[in-house]
């Protein structure tokens, strides 16, 4: 389970990784545009299709310092540590669900596994935290054993 936490790990940072550089290239495309447009407009429709532009740049800017904080985030985690208790960074087994303590991201297939991550604020996070092994916790109504915390 230690080699699906590596790679779960290492899939997330480059799911982060190609937002980056989308985000990044939309803004480069942004700016390009930007200045092109001002060589060649005059007028009120100049200025508002200018500042249409920069208030996209500004959303475009807000997505990527969220990226840039998740991929941090990403960054710090252990892919070797292992953990006794459910911490951050720990992926956990429980029913055949693969439980991953980090960020609130995409669900992922990695060899085919099918992998949640989660935020420990969540309430999911929230009520496995400090879990054991053999510890058990409900959702909707089924129960969950944890098999396994890596």
């Amino acid at each position: 389970m230690q080699e699906l936490k590596q790679k779960v790990i290492s899939y997330y940072k480059q799911q982060v990784q190609d937002k980056e550089d989308a985000f990044r290239d939309m803004i480069a495309a942004l700016t390009e545009d930007a200045a092109n447009d001002a060589k060649g407009s005059a007028g009120d429709k100049h200025e508002t299709a200018l500042s249409m532009m920069h208030l996209e740049q500004e959303k475009l800017n807000a997505k990527l310092s969220e990226i840039l904080t998740q991929k941090a985030f990403l960054n710090k985690l252990d892919a070797d540590a292992l953990h006794k208790k459910i911490a951050v960074g720990s992926l956990v087994k429980a029913n055949n669900m693969y439980l991953f303590v980090s960020l609130a991201l995409p669900k992922i297939i990695v060899d085919g596994c099918t992998i949640i991550a989660l935020s420990p604020q969540s309430p999911l996070g929230t009520k496995i935290m400090g879990m054991e092994t053999g510890g058990s916790f409900e959702i909707s109504g089924t129960q969950y054993v944890i098999e396994s915390i890596t």
